[in-house]
């Protein structure tokens, strides 16, 4: 987020692209073959870019991965994400640019979210340094930003429900809250704080707080101190079964705004919504480097 709150970015890289419709009517068998790097802007002039990629498009080293035109590297502590990308309708264009995040500290903090540790979240850099250079009207800025990972060996769907993600700066450093329903009718509620030097630990946080629902009627609740109702200050994505946002909420006595997430699984497992995807993610399966 910029330090304004009035434009923001997300930069997602998979291997076995989780919300395309393309890795899923494949069977997910063969995630090198389902690789992606999704761009989304946000603010005036907001722009999405989401393409499934065949294998030819993937290479991969310690330190660099590259997708297609786009890549992302490790380069004395920095990650650096160079994106060459076609955003979708309803503005269908070239997004050009390189986003360089320099993390505060890194942390060694990894947590299962299944008791089998089917799916795995690692908060590399809860807290950095961000600079966005894009080709665009007011695509140049600095500010907030947040590295981590998901892995998992079975579908999101499969195993849960719903989830919803939060992510607050802190004047002592950044809380992480992963809230999750899971099939087999158990719960995740899981707050972690992390210190500026790296330091993690397990943290007391306020009850789950509903607020209002986005336009396509996605429940969304995250943790705000009795009495305090959560608002939305930054509609990011909002999808039929996912939304991100900027939100503000009280927790344990200070006011914080950050960025939340809530995805319904159920409407993602329904049969209905891999064709809309299909518009919004194209599948690009061959490629080649020069």
């Amino acid at each position: 987020m910029s330090d304004d709150g009035a434009r923001a970015i997300s930069v997602i890289g998979f291997i076995g692209s989780v919300f395309s419709p393309w890795y899923a009517w494949s069977g997910r068998r063969d995630p090198e073959n389902h690789v992606c790097l999704n761009v989304a802007t946000y603010g005036p002039g907001g722009r999405f870019a989401m393409t499934d990629r065949g294998r030819s498009a993937l290479r991969q080293s310690r330190d660099h991965l590259t997708i297609g035109p786009s890549s992302m590297r490790w380069d004395d502590g920095r990650l650096i994400i160079d994106i060459d990308e076609v955003s979708g309708p309803p503005i269908v264009s070239r997004m050009r640019g390189r986003v360089t995040l320099t993390p505060d500290a890194v942390t060694s903090v990894e947590l299962p979210l299944t008791p089998d540790g089917s799916h795995v979240w690692r908060p590399f850099a809860p807290s950095c340094r961000i600079e966005v250079e894009m080709d665009a009207p007011g695509g140049t800025w600095s500010g907030h930003g947040y590295f981590d990972a998901n892995f998992g060996t079975r579908a999101l769907e499969q195993d849960f429900s719903f989830w919803t993600w939060g992510r607050y700066p802190t004047s002592s450093g950044t809380t992480c809250i992963y809230d999750a329903a899971l099939r087999d009718g158990s719960s995740l509620d899981c707050a972690v704080h992390i210190a500026p030097d790296g330091s993690a630990s397990v943290t007391d946080a306020p009850p789950r707080t509903a607020f209002k629902r986005t336009l396509w009627q996605i429940r969304r609740e995250t943790r705000a101190d009795p009495g305090t109702v959560p608002t939305q200050v930054l509609p990011m994505l909002d999808a039929p079964f996912y939304s991100r946002s900027a939100v503000t909420t009280q927790l344990n006595g200070e006011e914080v705004t950050g960025v939340h997430e809530a995805l319904d699984l159920d409407r993602f497992a329904s049969r209905l919504v891999k064709p809309m995807l299909a518009f919004r993610v194209p599948r690009r399966a061959r490629w080649r480097f020069d």
